[in-house]
């Protein structure tokens, strides 16, 4: 472009350009990010699958909880030893779209206080009931009576948040809507307490057997490459329509 011809750009159409530069920089900003939160993505991603194939550890000891990284331990398998409090179950409510095992649609997660024998309470995520058996539940089925001192292994989760959204907790009934842990400390013995800041997810017991383990959901949405790839080709657009529209604007004949 010649020295004459860009003397036909008008200072708007520089104020045009220059704005159209920082979109396109900031779309690279955009994407380089997003190419950083790829890498922490498959990071996350293959610590987990780590975890998933470790042997359990014992469950974190009760004086580290309040300080515990329960985020840093998602899906680590962990072992417990103690007792069910089997009357002092809860349930919350769900919908199980994909069921690995038999049963699926609307339901109940089984939450039962697990006592440990070296002092405090987790709450055991037994697995998934169908609507029809959360009164059996509550009442104290779908578990061996007989049932005394014990060691069960699952899979460490954070407790899930409860937002402005989330209906109140029917207490008479015992029914929850998130598995979050203080929340479900409010319907047990105080006793009980400390309660774990975490629960555990027990594994598939037998075929068919109520409540149905090994429902743990382990995903985690990747896009952020081809997020990446839009940013970046947004980036690339805009400097190839302001060059051509910048050419076109010098090719008009400047005013006698």
């Amino acid at each position: 472009m010649s020295t004459v011809r860009l003397a036909n750009l008008r200072w708007t159409d520089w104020v045009f350009a220059v704005l159209m530069l920082a979109l396109a920089a900031t779309c690279v900003f955009l994407g380089t990010w997003q190419m950083e939160r790829l890498e922490e993505k498959e990071a996350l991603i293959a610590a987990v699958d780590a975890r998933l194939n470790a042997a359990p550890i014992p469950v974190p000891a009760t004086d580290t909880w309040p300080d515990l990284d329960v985020g840093a331990l998602n899906f680590q398998p962990v072992s417990l030893s103690g007792h069910f409090a089997y009357d002092q179950t809860s349930t919350v409510f769900t919908s199980l779209a994909d069921p690995k095992g038999r049963y699926g649609g609307p339901g109940y997660w089984v939450m039962t206080p697990f006592v440990l024998d070296a002092g405090g309470t987790v709450f055991v995520n037994r697995g998934f009931v169908p609507e029809q058996n959360q009164e059996e539940v509550i009442l104290g089925g779908l578990h061996d009576a007989s049932e005394g001192q014990v060691t069960v292994s699952g899979l460490l989760r954070p407790g899930e948040p409860t937002g402005f959204m989330t209906p109140e907790t029917n207490m008479s009934d015992r029914v929850a809507w998130v598995r979050d842990p203080t929340l479900l400390a409010t319907m047990i013995d105080p006793a009980l307490v400390p309660v774990a800041p975490f629960y555990v997810d027990l594994p598939a017991g037998a075929p068919d057997a109520l409540p149905q383990g090994g429902e743990t959901v382990i995903s985690f949405p990747n896009n952020h490459l081809g997020y990446a790839y839009t940013w970046y080709g947004f980036a690339i657009v805009a400097i190839v329509m302001l060059g051509f529209w910048l050419w076109r604007q010098a090719q008009r004949q400047p005013k006698r």
